[in-house]
């Protein structure tokens, strides 16, 4: 009978609705498709967003939803923290510039600035360029200082010439070249230290709690969620008609920022996220204390 049972549950297809965490910002871009119904399935998915990590991580650990859309390094740490959760695929690989409206003559010449960032100490770009900067010679927070804001307020500093130096996501990136320009591009730089042809992977589709346990859910929420991505990609203009409803950025900058942006779902990523990981532990302990084991892998 348990057998059985079991075996109901991995063909169930679960017909109430189900709500997808994705995180408020240009990563509205490749799930419009579902908040505009062009891309729908076999389940009945509703897309919520979530603000700031304070605020979904406390959805994630009380399982308010059963799916997410989290950046890796996050969601490993919830991992090895003992939260429920696990990786389906990967579908953000491209979106981390450094900007300078000063001379910048390689890494060096960061010594005794100060490098402003919009994500917080130990998340991925923190990590990459701390790790570039020991490469060079250099001590992080005694030759070169970090300093975390939101995007918003770092790109009214830049653009205001109060700092010279921001590691940002795009779109910021594009609102910030009309008084600067990119100086590191941090996807090369990581492709170099992994021989990823990929790039970083930022952030991707993750299942929280038992619904683990319902394959055809799943794998119909990833098959929606892979059509968004593509139907995204390939509709430019109609997509991002439906991100600025929601995000107040004008469509041409959030249009030229695609340039620079990569937004590609890849399901079988397992050792592309475990180097990656790996990775940032051996860099950076604090960032990442531990490594997540196979139970963080979906797949």
């Amino acid at each position: 009978m348990k057998k059985l049972i079991v075996f109901l549950l991995l063909l169930a297809v679960l017909q109430f609705p189900l709500t997808l965490l994705n995180p408020f910002g240009p990563t509205i871009f490749p799930v419009a498709p579902i908040l505009n119904k062009n891309v729908t399935g076999n389940v009945d998915l509703t897309v919520e967003f979530w603000k700031n990590l304070d605020d979904v991580i406390a959805k994630v650990a009380t399982k308010y939803a059963k799916f997410v859309v989290l950046p890796i390094t996050t969601a490993a740490n919830l991992y090895t923290k003992g939260i429920d959760i696990k990786l389906v695929g990967v579908h953000e690989w491209k979106v981390f510039y450094l900007v300078s409206n000063t001379d910048f003559k390689g890494l060096k010449s960061l010594k005794g600035k100060t490098v402003y960032s919009a994500h917080g100490r130990g998340q991925t770009v923190d990590v990459l360029l701390r790790y570039l900067l020991t490469k060079e010679g250099l001590i992080p927070d005694k030759d070169v200082k970090f300093a975390y804001a939101p995007p918003q307020e770092i790109v009214a500093l830049f653009n205001s010439g109060k700092i010279s130096f921001a590691a940002l996501p795009e779109p910021f990136v594009t609102m910030c070249l009309s008084k600067g320009k990119i100086v590191l591009d941090f996807q090369e730089e990581w492709n170099k230290i992994s021989n990823s042809k990929l790039g970083i992977p930022i952030a991707g589709l993750f299942v929280i709690g038992d619904i683990s346990k319902y394959k055809n859910t799943i794998l119909e929420v990833e098959k929606i969620f892979k059509e968004s991505v593509s139907y995204a990609n390939t509709h430019v203009d109609e997509s991002l008609e439906i991100t600025s409803k929601y995000l107040p950025i004008p469509k041409p900058i959030l249009k030229k920022s695609l340039e620079r942006t990569q937004f590609k779902y890849v399901s079988d990523c397992k050792d592309e996220v475990s180097k990656f990981l790996e990775t940032m532990h051996n860099l950076y302990k604090e960032g990442i204390p531990k490594i997540p084991d196979e139970g963080f892998y979906l797949k």
